[in-house]
């Protein structure tokens, strides 16, 4: 079972994730909101701030991926979107969607007031 980790009190992030909940295949996700759950994070060493500046995922084998490889570890799973992810996943292409992801991910948190509140309560974040 893949495990997915999404920020759910942003609107955006929980609209996507509720579109792949409904079309992923039964038995293949877990779906764990970080505002709800930080603990489930923070027991591998990941904290809430951290969970919520980009989307992780454990994979069925105990291996994270974090920002756009998470998304490639979902899209793998989900028929339609299975040959975007073997394009996303090539070295190159892999490495821009990563950056790109991680500047939307910094641009998101900044904006969002619950974001801000947990680096408030954490001093790492």
């Amino acid at each position: 079972m893949i495990t997915v980790f999404y920020d759910g009190k942003c609107g955006l992030c929980s609209r996507e994730i509720n579109y792949y909940r409904n079309i992923a295949p039964k038995g293949v996700f877990e779906w764990r909101d970080v505002t709800e759950h930080a603990g489930d994070l923070e027991k591998h060493g990941i904290s809430l701030v951290q969970g919520l500046k980009q989307m992780h995922a454990k994979d069925a084998d105990g291996q994270w991926h974090a920002g756009a490889d998470a998304f490639i570890l979902i899209w793998l799973q989900l028929s339609i979107w299975r040959t975007l992810a073997m394009v996303v996943a090539l070295p190159i292409i892999s490495q821009i969607a990563n950056l790109v992801y991680r500047l939307w991910a910094a641009w998101r948190f900044k904006r969002l007031t619950h974001c801000q509140l947990a680096v408030a309560h954490d001093p790492e974040g």
